[in-house]
């Protein structure tokens, strides 16, 4: 009993230690010393011992790191995300029991932390899917950014990051028992080999010069104050303040853009169907003379609206559009909507947002390439969904732009977790990369994942930077589907297969 409680409390504190290798601490080696805790305290544990273990450091994880959630929507909301979120944690300490118990790696004792590392990846890729179209934030392999694991994004994106993070910590885990039990081998070499693990993605060749030409581009942040959910309450004022900044930008400059990007939400009213919005970005046109691409809301379908992002020519006139393809569940849309109304009536405040059907792409005239530049623009929580970005890169995409909103979050860390995601799909994709954000943080991120320049959080300021456009395909962005759903169903084969043995065992068939 008193075995139990231990590991019970060792599981939630870490959990809590896996958020601080997260934003805003950012103390990275946290993440692999939290799979080796969780580890040791799986070790002898039942299927539902399992189940309740990993729920607690799934829970215990993501009510820190989801804190923005609570700031956003509230208190009840909050605890419910984060608690179902915690089942997918429950489900690796369970398959984890499952494969410990059936005996079938007791010969093969150096693939269990490999087999550890594989079924933890396969829930993220389940939770990147399920329900609703899956929730990818707190994946492990973002929080190791500023680390050399990093690189290997280059080569198998996010699930490669975080099945070497989780392996890592699961040598020490491994190391940890072989040392109990005396077996001095395994104790010596396994710590290594994780230390040579995070070290790994030194050999990764990542390359960020210009293949296709250079684009300056100039990224407005114009602010609203600090409101949280009633931030867009004036909706005109979120329009007149990027219209302020880019003509402020526009004096300053030392070298006029060739684009300039507003946020998501930046024109909080359609400007297609506002007189008032439309005359904001036809003064924002004239003081630059370069297209302007910029996020509205289009509420001209019957049944709900769309997350758009318009490509506007020097001309005032539409180019180009591109509308969200995944809209966050019980944010922008409420499926169960009577359900949820008894958990909160704030949800009959959501207009239901309809998914747009294209890829996150627009194409840019460009004058000084005398060419179109084909970008990918997926809007706000879309970068964190590996099949977005794949897709408009594969596609053509040049250049990673993220627009998003984060007015409502108010100071917490929901934006610079955003940016980790940011920073890992530039290095992913092999692409420059700029989050520009209404509120902040926004940065310009070069393709090795580094910040070349970035803005505080509630502050009007912009950026202008000269961008290298590529166009080679990364390993990841070539293979990115077939290790996607290899890292889902491998794991759960080995997991199925240890139940099949464990029920032949118990049952005289």
């Amino acid at each position: 009993m008193l075995t139990g409680l231990r590991n019970l409390l060792l599981a939630a504190v870490a959990g809590v230690g896996l958020n601080l290798a997260f934003p805003d601490t950012g103390w990275w080696y946290l993440a692999p010393a939290s799979v080796a805790v969780l580890w040791w305290t799986l070790e002898r544990a039942t299927a539902w011992g399992g189940f309740a273990l990993g729920w607690v450091y799934g829970t215990a994880f993501m009510l820190p790191h989801l804190w923005w959630a609570n700031v956003a929507v509230g208190l009840v909301p909050w605890i419910a995300l984060s608690a179902a979120e915690g089942l997918a944690w429950a489900l690796v300490g369970a398959a984890w029991a499952h494969v410990r118990r059936s005996g079938m790696l007791d010969t093969h004792r150096w693939a269990l932390a490999p087999v550890f590392a594989l079924l933890w990846v396969a829930s993220e890729q389940l939770r990147s899917m399920l329900p609703f179209g899956g929730f990818p934030w707190g994946r492990l392999g973002y929080a190791m950014i500023d680390t050399p694991v990093a690189r290997l994004a280059w080569a198998g994106g996010v699930p490669l990051v975080s099945l070497v993070t989780v392996l890592a910590g699961a040598l020490v885990g491994l190391a940890w028992e072989a040392a109990r039990t005396r077996r001095a081998v395994t104790a010596t070499i396994a710590p290594v080999l994780a230390l040579g693990l995070l070290a790994a993605g030194y050999v990764v060749p990542l390359d960020g010069q210009a293949q296709a030409g250079t684009l300056r581009v100039a990224a407005i942040q114009g602010n609203v104050p600090d409101r949280g959910l009633d931030s867009f309450d004036q909706a005109r004022e979120v329009t007149q303040n990027h219209l302020a900044e880019t003509v402020r930008m526009a004096e300053s400059a030392e070298s006029a853009p060739d684009l300039v990007v507003w946020p998501e939400n930046a024109a909080d009213i359609d400007p297609r169907v506002d007189a008032a919005t439309q005359e904001a970005v036809d003064q924002a046109i004239a003081a630059t003379g370069v297209p302007l691409l910029l996020g509205t809301v289009d509420y001209t379908p019957p049944d709900g609206r769309y997350n758009t992002m318009l490509l506007y020519g020097t001309q005032g006139t539409v180019l180009d559009t591109y509308s969200k393809q995944r809209p966050a569940p019980f944010a922008e849309y409420v499926p169960l909507r009577d359900l949820a109304r008894q958990v909160t009536p704030v949800v009959d405040n959501v207009v239901d947002m309809l998914a747009g059907s294209r890829a996150a792409v627009v194409e840019a005239p460009i004058a000084s390439l005398d060419r179109a530049v084909r970008i990918a623009t997926p809007i706000c929580f879309e970068v964190a969904y590996d099949s977005i970005v794949r897709e408009a890169v594969a596609s053509g995409a040049e250049l990673l732009i993220v627009p998003t909103n984060n007015a409502t979050f108010g100071r917490t860390a929901e934006s610079t977790q955003q940016l980790q995601m940011t920073r890992i799909r530039a290095i992913e994709t092999g692409r420059w990369a700029i989050q520009i954000s209404t509120v902040g943080v926004s940065a310009v991120v070069d393709p090795s994942g580094r910040v070349i320049d970035g803005t505080d959080l509630f502050t009007a300021d912009h950026m202008v930077e000269k961008v290298g456009l590529r166009t080679e395909l990364t390993p990841a962005v070539r293979l990115g589907w077939f290790i996607g759903w290899g890292v889902l169903i491998v794991p759960t084969a080995i997991a199925l297969l240890a139940i099949r043995r464990r029920i032949a065992e118990r049952y005289d068939w």
